[in-house]
């Protein structure tokens, strides 16, 4: 029986594949035969030379440096954006605005990034200015959902018996809450750091600066090697923020 069942969902796949080649009219004679295959080797050789040259080395190193300010404030902007509106949203303020925060922190990350950069240019114009607001906006609705789930999880009684004493509110949450969530929402907000210097390389192919509108550059005017070098260069500072981020998290969070 069970031979049955696997053979009928492997046949059920083999067909769901052959229905999409199908659908979708794929020529494979136009990709691999007619000199394609060696087309795309020669394409992709182009790009195992990249361009070393002082100028170029250096523009990439500006365009970096872009990206990295552009991520790294975008989620600054994001963590205090994201806190703010956690605590609504956690039902510290009652129930009606509990409800609105969440529906527009539903509405900020359900807009993905290249969204939110494409609509920003256009208000804030070309530049590393948009891929920031652009940053900050979804990462603030993502944050500030796992912000209010880290508060809504958060034992009451630090914070309760700071109130018996006394203690405003805001003491209460500061010196009560807080200093138990801080691991948990550092760990958070460097996770979408690592997501946000990815995603800071792509947003330049709508204008919004860095890395990617140096990419997109060289690849519409045909220039593989520069391209290449704009490539490597995304890698290594991804790399590079990878191991910084692990590094905090070990501080300040496993610690």
């Amino acid at each position: 029986m069970n031979r049955a069942i696997n053979l009928l969902v492997l046949l059920a796949i083999v067909a769901a594949v052959l229905a999409s080649f199908a659908y979708l009219e794929l020529d494979m004679q136009a990709v691999v035969g007619n000199g394609g295959l060696a087309q795309m080797g020669e394409y992709a050789g182009r790009f195992l030379a990249p361009d070393l040259s002082a100028g170029h080395l250096r523009a990439v190193g500006w365009g970096a440096l872009e990206t990295l300010a552009m991520s790294g404030l975008g989620t600054l902007l994001a963590m205090a954006l994201g806190m703010l509106l956690a605590l609504p949203a956690a039902g510290r303020f009652g129930w009606p605005l509990q409800g609105a925060t969440r529906l527009l922190l539903n509405a900020l990350r359900a807009i993905p990034e290249l969204v939110w950069a494409a609509l920003t240019v256009l208000a804030a114009g070309l530049g590393p200015n948009a891929g920031t607001l652009a940053l900050a906006l979804h990462t603030a609705g993502v944050l500030g959902r796992l912000f209010a789930e880290a508060l809504e999880n958060a034992p009451p009684e630090p914070a309760a018996a700071i109130r018996l004493q006394g203690g405003s509110q805001v003491a209460a949450f500061c010196f009560g809450t807080l200093p138990n969530l801080w691991p948990q929402l550092l760990a958070y907000s460097l996770y979408r750091w690592e997501n946000n210097i990815r995603m800071a390389s792509v947003l330049g192919f709508v204008g919004a600066g860095g890395l990617g509108q140096m990419l997109y550059t060289t690849l519409s005017l045909f220039q593989e090697a520069q391209a290449s070098t704009v490539i490597i260069a995304m890698l290594v500072l991804v790399l590079l923020v990878d191991a910084f981020s692990d590094l905090l998290r070990q501080r300040y969070v496993r610690a």
